[in-house]
């Protein structure tokens, strides 16, 4: 059998394997069901709310009611941002793990947050009072950063890049990173302007942070999704890609520039929150199956849907006292990253 006839096998696996009807129903389902979670998390707190109030708040604003002004300065843009951060995790995540073939792949597993949580600790320390607009720059770079120093650790290893070498460079290389921004933060003296970061937390997000991230955001986003067909030939191996004429190398670069704006995007309002990108990508293809048409709307619903939800159990778990999202998160992702560091990290 000739090498052609066999990639055209394999892509007709992938597609074969894909539940387009299912994915409809989470990206519609999904959708009504991040309206509820929003609604939700906007009408509970420290004040409860009921629903009449925030309907009124959200589209007949009265600036001298105080429920009014809670929800629109606080709640609103709050939410907005925890379903943006979970929708870039889990697409940087799910675009990740396909250009790599390493299932254990995340941004956060693999340096992105640590380089971008410090690029902030430079900026806080020597450029105090910037305004957002160039943190969120800082963010990119120090989420380049943070990678190539990944990739660079984990390629000198015989044998090559596997997934446990990755993880096993990310997590010395975001060990040191986070060693170095603690050290900044104790120099200068600014640990309580960084602590926000990292615990990780929404609750800081203003409407001028969702305002500079969001055409970033969602030009990133777009881009995935005109990416995703290739990154699903990419899934099959670079082998298949090529001979199904993709242009490999232009692929993993866009690719790349992708996961960047969406990781430093999301650190630079939430913090250093890990395994979103992690689970959330694993359960997609669960449920849609290996076609990344579907897997990268699906996973950036999901993944708004997840870290809204942590927010809102957050709130909830001890008021008026907040618990860190990353932690609640970090419950769930340990032990699923342990079952797939069980398996062996086997290929996508």
């Amino acid at each position: 059998m000739s090498d052609s006839v066999e990639e055209s096998i394999d892509l007709k696996k992938v597609y074969k394997g894909s539940r387009p009807i299912i994915a409809t129903v989470i990206l519609l389902g999904g959708t009504i069901g991040l309206l509820f979670a929003i609604g939700l998390s906007v009408s509970f707190g420290a004040a409860d709310i009921d629903f009449g109030t925030v309907w009124s708040a959200v589209f007949q604003f009265n600036p001298n009611l105080t429920t009014h002004q809670i929800i629109q300065d606080i709640r609103l843009p709050r939410v907005l941002g925890a379903g943006l951060v979970g929708a870039c995790f889990a697409v940087a995540g799910s675009i990740m793990q396909g250009m790599t073939r390493n299932p254990l792949a995340d941004s956060g597993l693999l340096g992105l947050n640590a380089g971008a949580a410090f690029m902030l600790a430079i900026c806080f320390a020597f450029f105090p009072g910037l305004p957002y607009m160039y943190i969120i720059l800082f963010s990119f770079f120090g989420a380049a950063l943070g990678a190539g120093i990944v990739y660079g650790v984990g390629s000198l290893a015989k044998g090559g890049l596997t997934p446990m070498r990755l993880v096993l460079a990310g997590a010395a290389v975001s060990a040191l990173l986070g060693a170095l921004s603690e050290g900044i933060a104790i120099y200068f003296r600014i640990g309580q302007d960084l602590a926000f970061w990292y615990a990780g937390g929404v609750s800081g997000t203003k409407w001028e942070h969702l305002k500079v991230m969001s055409p970033w955001i969602i030009a990133a986003i777009i881009g995935a999704i005109m990416l995703s067909k290739s990154i699903t030939l990419l899934s099959l191996g670079d082998e298949v890609a090529i001979g199904l004429g993709q242009r490999t190398g232009r692929i993993k670069f866009f690719g790349s520039v992708v996961v960047l704006v969406l990781a430093g995007a999301a650190v630079s309002v939430v913090g250093a929150v890990g395994f979103v990108g992690l689970i959330v990508p694993h359960l997609t293809r669960f449920l849609v199956g290996s076609d990344y048409r579907w897997i990268v709307p699906c996973s950036a619903i999901l993944g708004s849907l997840l870290v809204i939800l942590a927010d809102f159990a957050a709130r909830m778990i001890n008021p008026p006292y907040e618990t860190p999202i990353g932690a609640l998160i970090a419950l769930i992702g340990v032990p699923f990253f342990l079952y797939l560091a069980r398996k062996g990290g086997k290929e996508l």
